[in-house]
């Protein structure tokens, strides 16, 4: 079957956006709305699978709708929206619940790493079945195409696994139905980008994280520009200049971060970064780096204070958003409902 192209993705409310949202997703929402029609979801039921304040949560909902427009997505051509409005979703994850296997579930990277050396027991069936969850997000659409992280391809494949499933379980009855038997699509991933995966400002080695307790590992969308500064200045580095190929940041993590950075901030390859720097020291990279920092963020930054000071204009976009994306997913809902044999 040939499925309509379009793309689905979403970003969690749980924090404030950081540089590695914004390059690991967010930036690479804006081209791809050039090529398909795209869904561009606040993922709020999934970031309640650890406890949230309800205002916080209501603010961050907000904050990260408003990152999307700031950065340049269009709400009115495309489709920008918080997951909770759309109830479909969590009624095609427990049916998906229901498909998905326990195995599965405790095989994912981000569930072993959460619960190592922890009391797994004590966490949320949330956050075990939340994959299921995600799955659904997608399926939903029938999206075709999704951009992920390198850290999130075990979750688009997880998803692949789901709609194969289905499709096979339900075959029969999917037939009966006068529906092609492949009902839902085995949806690709989009991946691309020099800093698919940004890394902390303070460790190379771990992924820049909301929940570091150091401020000075991750720049914030919201960041003033001498902030950013103080941060890329501060950065861990090694003592050693930086080399002219790609090949000579091997083993050189905080290296290769920020050069992955700027990289990924000028639309160029580490490579053109390197031909430019290569032989230099961080006393030039690092001030280079902050301007061009400040130069792409301070516009976004600027747009999401002006959108975060009218809350009730980002609450619009997102509920004609979320009425669009209600239309998409009842139509899926209709045939699933009738293929899993509810009376209806």
């Amino acid at each position: 079957m040939a499925f309509t192209p379009r793309v689905f993705s979403g970003i969690q409310p749980s924090g404030t956006l950081h540089l590695g949202n914004y390059l690991g997703a967010i930036k690479r929402f804006v081209p791809l709305q050039q090529q398909y029609p795209c869904l561009y979801c606040v993922v709020d039921m999934h970031a309640i699978t650890v406890w949230q304040e309800p205002d916080a949560l209501r603010h961050a909902t907000r904050e990260v709708a408003a990152a999307y427009v700031a950065a340049g997505v269009d709400p009115k051509a495309h489709i920008v929206y918080n997951q909770s409005r759309v109830i479909q979703h969590a009624e095609l994850a427990w049916i998906f619940n229901c498909v998905a296997r326990m195995g599965w579930m405790s095989r994912m990277t981000q569930w072993k790493d959460k619960t190592a050396g922890k009391n797994a027991e004590a966490e949320s069936l949330g956050l075990f079945a939340y994959p299921s969850l995600m799955a659904a997000d997608i399926l939903l659409y029938k999206a075709t195409h999704v951009p992920v992280g390198e850290d999130q391809k075990q979750h688009l494949e997880l998803t692949r696994d789901i709609a194969q499933k289905f499709n096979n379980d339900f075959g029969p009855s999917i037939r009966e139905q006068g529906l092609d038997p492949e009902f839902f699509p085995l949806t690709e991933p989009v991946i691309a980008g020099p800093a698919t995966r940004v890394m902390s400002l303070r460790d190379g080695s771990k992924k820049m994280s909301k929940s570091d307790p150091s401020d000075q590992s991750r720049i914030l969308l919201t960041d003033e520009p001498d902030a950013i500064a103080k941060k890329i200045k501060r950065a861990t580095t090694d003592p050693e200049a930086l080399p002219s190929e790609v090949e000579g940041l091997k083993g050189r993590p905080e290296a290769d971060n920020l050069v992955g950075i700027y990289a990924a901030l000028s639309d160029t390859t580490k490579d053109d970064v390197l031909k430019q720097f290569g032989g230099q020291g961080w006393g030039a990279f690092k001030p280079a780096l902050a301007d061009l920092a400040v130069a792409k963020l301070e516009p976004i930054a600027s747009e999401m204070r002006r959108l975060m000071a009218d809350p009730a204009s980002i609450d619009a976009f997102m509920a004609d958003g979320a009425e669009r994306a209600s239309e998409i997913a009842e139509a899926t809902m209709k045939d699933v409902r009738r293929i899993v044999g509810f009376v209806r």
